[in-house]
């Protein structure tokens, strides 16, 4: 086995324990690492939305964007750039934050659900692969955002000031951040253990690519397992942490921050793993391709902090109570948009002609 394989292995290992040790610290139970819920509670910590129960400004995804940074810089892979289709990447960060939101988790948090015996993730595992394969379906017939461009390295280092002021209101706490006082946003380990979660999350997934959407996409188009084999060391690695911690609870029903309607599972996680295929990377790998000093990146975690703020404003995010009428609309409109997205970037519009370059993100 060559060291990239290890490597992929032994990131998706860390990250398994890294998440079971976030829940013994004062995480949500089977929250460990969850990018969506966490990026929602950002929204919500600065205002963007009003639900008191998610608002925190969490150390985990400041951590990542600057692990991400730390190990582009130290193994000279930092570049700056960005510029391809900026507003359908906005458009794209959005809509994968409803999906997930619906679903009460990022493909992370499904597979961390799967290894605490959630078993709606059974359900929302298939929704995610379908989503990936009919993506799939667009690169096969030529899909692209455009290719990014080289850009000043200000535009490059932005993320890392983002992140950094994120941090500073965090520790500072001014009056105009909200921190909820129960609820999920309300259960959370130190500050400085769940920053160190991040940056090392953050410098594992920028050195061996861990991508979620990747995996699956590269099984199902190259039939290459080298992503894939980093997601199942994960979840076998959680498995056994919450076995040997009293954490596993296996079952359909009474899982926390979680809903048994299958159908809504089922389809969150489908369009999340649609967008995910056109946006070139799952959320996590967003904010590390931030970190790398990609704007594009940027560009989609600014518009899942939106995505946030208009599902919890607008009751488009589903809760322990089900899904309600919003929530499945918002999921249609979804899915509509991201077609025409699909289409109208792809040669099946007949208004795009042959195209060489490939989505600049696609190496996830």
């Amino acid at each position: 086995m060559n060291k990239d394989k290890l490597l992929i292995i032994f990131a998706g290992m860390i990250v398994g324990v890294l998440a079971v040790v976030l829940v013994q610290m004062g995480n949500p139970a089977n929250m460990g690492f969850c990018i969506a819920c966490f990026i929602r509670d950002i929204s919500g910590a600065m205002g963007l939305h009003q639900a008191a129960v998610v608002q925190y400004m969490r150390p985990e995804i400041i951590g990542l964007i600057l692990g991400a940074f730390i190990a582009a810089i130290s193994w000279k892979e930092f570049r700056s750039s960005g510029g391809s289709s900026p507003s359908t990447r906005f458009v794209l960060g959005a809509i994968m934050m409803i999906g997930a939101l619906v679903f009460l988790g990022c493909p992370l948090r499904m597979m961390l659900r799967l290894a605490g015996g959630d078993l709606n993730a059974l359900v929302g595992i298939p929704g995610y692969v379908v989503g990936i394969w009919v993506g799939i379906y667009f690169l096969k017939n030529e899909f692209s955002l455009g290719r990014s461009q080289n850009q000043s390295t200000a535009n490059g280092v932005f993320p890392v000031f983002v992140a950094i002021f994120w941090l500073i209101l965090l520790l500072s706490a001014p009056t105009f951040i909200y921190f909820s006082q129960e609820g999920p946003g309300s259960e959370y380990a130190l500050w400085g253990i769940s920053l160190a979660a991040g940056l090392i999350t953050g410098l594992l997934a920028q050195r061996s690519r861990l991508c979620t959407m990747g995996g699956i996409r590269d099984l199902i188009l190259f039939r290459d397992t080298h992503l894939f084999m980093g997601l199942v060391a994960l979840i076998v690695v959680a498995f056994v942490g919450k076995l040997a911690t009293g954490m596993f609870n296996p079952g359909f029903l009474e899982q926390p921050v979680a809903h048994n309607d299958a159908i809504w599972n089922f389809m969150g996680l489908a369009v999340v793993g649609f967008a995910a295929v056109l946006a070139g990377g799952c959320p996590m790998r967003q904010l590390v391709l931030a970190g790398e000093g990609n704007s594009d990146g940027l560009i989609t975690v600014l518009g899942m902090v939106a995505g946030a703020a208009l599902s919890h404003n607008f009751a488009l995010a589903g809760s322990p109570a089900g899904v309600g009428l919003n929530a499945q609309i918002a999921v249609g409109v979804c899915v509509i948009v991201l077609l025409l997205i699909g289409i109208g970037n792809s040669k099946l519009s007949g208004l795009v002609g042959s195209r060489s370059d490939r989505n600049p993100s696609i190496n996830s």
